[in-house]
C-alpha cells in the first residue's frame, strides 16, 4: 500500500459513522488518553475481522455469516454469498478470515470454520475469490483429521507470514492427549503454502509417523496469532485450563507441552494436570496468565496514532471483558496494563486499522465493532 493510499484511508475510514461516542470523558491510561465509539452494534457474535485495501472490512459471525462493512462504516445487511454450509456447534462455527498477501490481484480470501460430517465436526479452511460480494472458485485447502462430536477447542486463527506461508492454529478439540499425537492435527500449529500444499521444509514432512502439515504441537486452544513487526516471527496465545493461558513464539518441530505440562489446573476441583510446569524437551511460554483471562484476538501496534503504544502487543480478554496491553523487550513481556475493563463486553478480536486506530469486536448477541482513538487529538 503506497503512502497516498494509506493517507486517503486514514481520512476516509469510518468518517461517516453516526454512532454516538460512548466515552464522553477521556479515559486516562498509563501512557495514552483514549476514547472509543461504536462503529456498528448490529453483529451477531462476531469472531474475526480483516481490513481490505480500500479500508472496508470483512467480519465473520459465528453463525456462519460473513459480513461486509464499507470504509464509511456502513454494514451491508446482505452477507457475502457463496460460503459453505456452516453450523454453530459449541465453540465452533465461522471463525477467522484473512486475505491473501496478493489479494488486490488475485481476490483470494481464506476462512476457517467448523465443518460437519454426519454428527462429527472439525476445523476446515477454505479459500475463494471474492467477486461482487460472492465467494467464487472456492476450494478446501485443509481439513482437521479425525472429526469428533466435541463442542470444544476448534482454534482457529489464520496468518500469512512474510514468506507467504499460511499458518492455521488448531485446538485439541477438548481431548488433551491428541495434542501430543503427531499422527493427529488437533492441538497443533499448521503451516501450508497458500494453495494447501505442504512446504518441503516443514519439520515433519519426511516423518512417516507424523502429519506433514504440523509445524509445532502440544497446544491446547490457540485463539490469537500475529506476526512480530520487526522479526516477522509468529506469536500465538492459547487458553489454559483454569489458569495457565499462554503466549508462545512457536518454532518448527517444538513441543509446547499440553497436557503434560501446564500452569493451569483442573476446572472446579483445582487439582494438578499432567506432570507439572516443566519437562525436558518441552517449551516454556513467553508469558502466562493466572488466573486465566480467556484471551482471544491479538495484534501488534505499529501505527502513529498512539505513539506511546508503538511496538506493544494487544490481546482481547473474554473473561474479564478488557483489552490487555503488553510491553515487550527482546521477546520478553516486561509490563502489562488492563484497559476498558467491563466497558464494552467480551472482546473477541483486536486489530489495527489502516488509519492507525485500534478496532475491537465484542462477542455478544448484539455484537459491536468498536473504534479506539486518541482522545486528546479529536
Amino acid at each position: 500500500m503506497n503512502v497516498a493510499m494509506a493517507g486517503s484511508i486514514s481520512l476516509l475510514l469510518f468518517a461517516c459513522t453516526a454512532q454516538p461516542l460512548l466515552a464522553d470523558k477521556p479515559i486516562k491510561t498509563e501512557k495514552q488518553t483514549i476514547g472509543y465509539e461504536i462503529v456498528t452494534d448490529k453483529l451477531s457474535h462476531p469472531w474475526a475481522m480483516v481490513f481490505m485495501p480500500d479500508g472496508a472490512m470483512l467480519i465473520t459471525e459465528k453463525n456462519g455469516k460473513l459480513r461486509y462493512l464499507d470504509a464509511a462504516g456502513n454494514l451491508d445487511p446482505i452477507p457475502i454469498q457463496g460460503l459453505p454450509e456452516i453450523r454453530t456447534h459449541g465453540q465452533g462455527g465461522l471463525l477467522d478470515v484473512t486475505l491473501h498477501p496478493d489479494f488486490e490481484s488475485n481476490r483470494y480470501i481464506y476462512i476457517s470454520y467448523a465443518e460437519r460430517t454426519g454428527n462429527r465436526y472439525g476445523t476446515t479452511v477454505m479459500r475463494g475469490k471474492l467477486k461482487n460480494h460472492t465467494l467464487e472458485e472456492s476450494e478446501v485447502i485443509f481439513r482437521l483429521s479425525n472429526k469428533t462430536k466435541s463442542r470444544h477447542h476448534f482454534g482457529s486463527r489464520l496468518v500469512f507470514d512474510n514468506q507467504g506461508f499460511l499458518f492455521i492454529t488448531l485446538g485439541d478439540r477438548g481431548d488433551g492427549p491428541r495434542a501430543q499425537d503427531l499422527t493427529d492435527h488437533a492441538g497443533s500449529l499448521i503451516r501450508l503454502h497458500d494453495d494447501g500444499r505442504i512446504p518441503q521444509d516443514n519439520p515433519f514432512k519426511d516423518n512417516s509417523k507424523a502429519k506433514p502439515e504440523i509445524y509445532s504441537y502440544g497446544h491446547r486452544n490457540i485463539q490469537g496469532a500475529a506476526l512480530h513487526p520487526a522479526s516477522g516471527s509468529l506469536w500465538t496465545h492459547e487458553h489454559g485450563p483454569q489458569g495457565g493461558d499462554e503466549i508462545n513464539i512457536p518454532e518448527a518441530g517444538r513441543n509446547y507441552g499440553w497436557p503434560i505440562i501446564t500452569y493451569g489446573v483442573n476446572y472446579v476441583i483445582g487439582t494438578k494436570i499432567g506432570e507439572g510446569t516443566h519437562k525436558v524437551g518441552m517449551e516454556q511460554p513467553v508469558h502466562t496468565w493466572i488466573p486465566s483471562i480467556a484471551p482471544s484476538g491479538m495484534s501488534f501496534y505499529t501505527g502513529e496514532q498512539f505513539p506511546q503504544w508503538k511496538g506493544n502487543l494487544f490481546v482481547g480478554s473474554l473473561k474479564f471483558q478488557q483489552l490487555v496491553r503488553l510491553e515487550i523487550d527482546n521477546n520478553k513481556i516486561t509490563h502489562e496494563e488492563r484497559l476498558l475493563t467491563d466497558k464494552l463486553g467480551r472482546i473477541r478480536d483486536v486489530r489495527q486499522g489502516p488509519d492507525g486506530m485500534l478496532y475491537l469486536l465484542t462477542d455478544e448477541r448484539k455484537g459491536k465493532l468498536v473504534k479506539i482513538f486518541p482522545k486528546n487529538t479529536l
